[in-house]
């Protein structure tokens, strides 16, 4: 079957660099002691390695002036149905391991946890009791001084999602038409996980919180939409 319209894609690659807690220079750093300043040098909270996004919009060949069904029955039921598409796929947002600050003895700066391994396990669980990333591979840190994981060292979960939609216009008279919409967002009822809990201290560490609820008015699961537009 023959479908006209047209489809784009971009992808983009980057790595934004900043200053720990100081996002869009709204904000301060996460460790203030002017000696320590340097430790704050980090990827940026705004920081999404890949970004792929592609669109698509088509229209069915049915209908006046189509190739195919263009006059009768055919023609009314099947002409003029217009499909639209937008699939995003991208890098979550980086997170940051974090531990208690009471025997740093700082107040006001931030303090983050021990780095035992030089690679971080990524686990990839997500139900309860299940951890994301290897919680063995950080430690609390029990004298005065900051840990030793950087910060946002890790990729929370990234997020797919499909959203897509068919419309279709009615004439009443030669001003008149009726447009019938039907929407679908996260037509995959694909979940979008939020960053798993970074405090090592907490006895939920490396968990899934919840959802990013990434969708309309925070809803994350499946919705389906229906409208009718007057246009004249």
């Amino acid at each position: 079957m023959e479908i006209r319209g047209c489809s784009g894609f971009a992808y983009t690659f980057s790595k934004n660099m900043g200053t720990a807690g100081n996002v869009n220079s709204d904000g301060g750093p996460r460790i203030h002691l002017p000696e320590f300043f340097h430790l704050n040098r980090a990827v940026s909270d705004l920081n999404a390695p890949h970004n792929f996004q592609f669109t698509g919009i088509y229209e069915a060949p049915f209908g006046k002036g189509k190739k195919y069904f263009n006059s009768g029955v055919g023609s009314w039921l099947l002409g003029g149905w217009q499909m639209n598409g937008l699939m995003s796929a991208y890098s979550g947002p980086p997170s940051s391991v974090t531990a208690p600050g009471t025997d740093l003895n700082a107040p006001g700066n931030g303090q983050r946890a021990d780095l035992l391994n030089t690679t971080v396990k990524k686990i990839g669980g997500a139900g309860p009791g299940q951890k994301w990333h290897d919680p063995a591979a950080f430690g609390q840190v029990r004298e005065a001084r900051f840990g030793t994981t950087g910060w946002n060292l890790l990729q929370s979960p990234g997020v797919i999602n499909v959203d897509a939609s068919i419309f279709r216009s009615f004439r009443v008279t030669e001003r008149v038409n009726v447009q019938f919409r039907a929407e679908a967002f996260n037509l995959t009822n694909t979940p979008h996980f939020g960053a798993p809990v970074a405090d090592v201290s907490n006895t939920r560490f490396m968990e899934i919180a919840g959802v990013r609820g990434t969708g309309r008015e925070g809803i994350d699961e499946r919705v389906f939409r229906f409208g009718l537009r007057l246009g004249f």
